[in-house]
């Protein structure tokens, strides 16, 4: 009974304190503008299907994509064994679903108890790749710091997680051994308890087996509660955020409605510039582009939660190889660290509140934003198709078209368009003297 009491505490407040910071988030992202992502649904779906579920742009790297395979198949399928964790929990049995599923039931551990070594292996590899190998993309200068120490965080949590299944499962082999005198059969379990724990009293075993059963679901919400001020939330954000990805041809940049608006009336010779907005028409002064993360819209806020700061974004940047100062991944989680500050200072100090800080300027600066090419080679590369190249293009325009502020190279070049109808400072009539040569 007190065992029940203990997890069903253990189970509201996980769930409740979990539940709480979702609401955090959401309302962070809500902070962002409109924008309509809920047309043609048929190809959101198949998106989210291939993408998210099926890994699909993963495989562009084939070892990395299989290890993490490993792990997510593990997360996934896993699941179903905490279903019978969870009532147990609740009601103090063990091993409800044993008896009266059979052989199937000893498939469904075993083939968890796989994928859990299959995933205790990646995990490894994971983080040899990170600590000891030190794969160029995962040391880069963004990565010092937190986001190193949440990386391998959440990979000790792992560790902790499968050794905790199999000293569960293993005590309760050796104890179910001990009371029946025939084994489970479960595949990794099987081996891992006379190995370990032949010999010891059913006393004993039954201490170890609730440590590895209570350890367990520590780890499991513990994981939970983690999740929401880590990278690896993108383990539930991936699915929206390839539903609501951008289906638009890349490269396809959006025209801001007030500008059109005023293309169209230099355009129309009956238009009367002067003439009094329809009525009901907003006429409030719309800002240019974008300068803090309250300028972006809801999508580009979920893009920067949804990132796994994998960097397969920066190491494909050819901005970034040639040495420059951009690297997209930093862009995406500079935008995450403003966002999350946004909202906290909100809900603190109320709607109105400004701390005088911007996401242009004290997080992304000025050389990082003119380094981008817009060859879309982040777009492409990302697993979970975020798009650092919107909010680069949103940060510029606010530079350009509020703050008159352009490189001089550029600006050279716009007064040559404007002046010659070509970048080059070469007048017109003079355009085809190339022709005359001999």
């Amino acid at each position: 009974m007190i065992s029940s009491i203990l997890f069903t505490i253990l189970l509201v407040g996980g769930l409740g304190f979990f539940g709480w910071n979702v609401m955090k988030i959401r309302s962070n992202i809500n902070l962002g503008l409109d924008v309509n992502r809920t047309d043609n649904k048929k190809e959101r779906w198949k998106t989210m299907t291939l993408v998210a579920l099926g890994q699909k742009k993963m495989f562009t790297r084939p070892i990395p994509a299989i290890l993490h395979l490993f792990i997510y198949a593990a997360f996934v399928i896993t699941q179903i064994e905490l279903i019978e964790i969870f009532i147990d929990g609740v009601t103090g049995s063990h091993r409800m679903f044993a008896e009266s599923l059979g052989a199937f039931y000893t498939f469904i551990i075993s083939f968890i108890e796989v994928l859990s070594l299959l995933a205790l292996i990646a995990t490894f590899v994971f983080l040899s790749r990170r600590n000891l190998i030190k794969v160029p993309r995962l040391v880069m200068s963004e990565m010092k710091g937190w986001p190193k120490v949440d990386a391998n965080m959440i990979l000790f949590m792992e560790v902790i997680l499968v050794t905790c299944i199999f000293t569960m499962n293993g005590a309760d082999e050796m104890m179910h051994i001990a009371e029946t005198g025939e084994s489970y059969g479960f595949t990794v379990s099987s081996f891992v308890g006379p190995l370990f724990f032949d010999g010891l009293s059913i006393e004993t075993l039954h201490t170890i087996e609730r440590i590895g059963w209570w350890g367990h679901i520590i780890m499991v919400f513990s994981f939970l509660n983690y999740l929401p001020y880590s990278k690896h939330l993108h383990i539930l954000l991936s699915f929206p955020n390839t539903f609501y990805s951008n289906l638009e041809a890349q490269g396809k940049f959006t025209n801001m409605a007030s500008v059109t608006k005023e293309v169209q009336l230099m355009m129309d010779p009956n238009a009367d510039p002067y003439a009094a907005p329809p009525e009901g028409e907003n006429t409030v002064p719309q800002m240019f582009g974008a300068k803090d993360v309250t300028d972006l819209t809801w999508k580009n806020l979920m893009d920067s939660y949804s990132c796994t700061e994998c960097g397969r974004c920066t190491s494909s940047c050819p901005a970034n190889i040639t040495g420059k100062l951009l690297s997209p991944r930093k862009i995406m989680m500079d935008t995450r660290d403003r966002l999350v500050e946004v909202g906290d200072n909100k809900r603190k100090h109320g709607a109105d509140y400004d701390d005088g800080k911007s996401l242009l300027g004290d997080y992304i600066s000025e050389e990082e934003l003119w380094a981008c090419t817009s060859c879309n080679a982040c777009v492409t590369e990302c697993p979970v198709n975020i798009d650092p190249l919107s909010i680069i293009v949103d940060l510029r325009r606010y530079l350009v078209m509020e703050e008159s502020k352009v490189p001089t190279e550029l600006a050279g070049m716009l007064t040559n368009i404007e002046n010659n109808g070509a970048p080059w400072q070469f007048s017109p009539s003079d355009r085809l003297n190339w022709a005359n040569e001999e």
